[in-house]
């Protein structure tokens, strides 16, 4: 059963919003998942509203330590089948949310997905899609966090970004 979430809360009466990066390190997106459901990664991607004044970087990491986010609500994890039961992954600000506050000490990290974003960025470099093939679509440990970490050396534009993922 897959499901999709945002770096913001789901919209009702306006748009996704999207998110100021920072000039260093920045989780946009955390999914946490519980000590009894791994996550498969199908998809992931973002949408940048500008290029950057200097080189940036955005990542698909699984980390073994939460950032600080802002916490998703049950309606901020959205089950792609309008019959589908709610997520399992658990919701909090060191578990499942978005736009970080504080990064956390991150241990041992696997990464599943990065993309440079140059500072001549082109509208081609601005937003990207991508859906793993079946037999590569990466698993999210129990007890452990999916990140959509950005990095970025100067002014910094916003994002929009999301994962689809099924619970396993």
């Amino acid at each position: 059963m897959p499901y999709i979430s945002w770096n913001g809360p789901a919209p009702t009466t306006a748009a996704q919003a999207s998110v100021a990066v920072a000039n260093g390190v920045k989780t946009m997106l955390q999914l946490s998942t519980p000590s009894s459901r791994q996550m498969q990664i199908i998809a992931w991607g973002y949408t940048i509203d500008v290029a950057p004044a200097g080189i940036g970087t955005v990542e698909l990491l699984q980390t073994d330590v939460a950032a600080t986010v802002t916490a998703h609500v049950g309606s901020g994890l959205i089950n792609l089948d309008p019959n589908g039961t709610s997520s399992l992954l658990t919701l909090g600000t060191a578990n499942s949310g978005y736009t970080a506050s504080s990064e956390g000490t991150t241990t041992a990290s696997r990464v599943f997905g990065t993309r440079k974003i140059p500072v001549t960025a082109g509208s081609s470099d601005l937003s990207f899609d991508y859906e793993f093939m079946p037999d590569a679509r990466p698993i999210v440990a129990v007890s452990k966090f999916l990140r959509v970490r950005t990095t970025f050396t100067a002014t910094t534009p916003t994002m929009c970004c999301y994962v689809v993922w099924n619970e396993i």
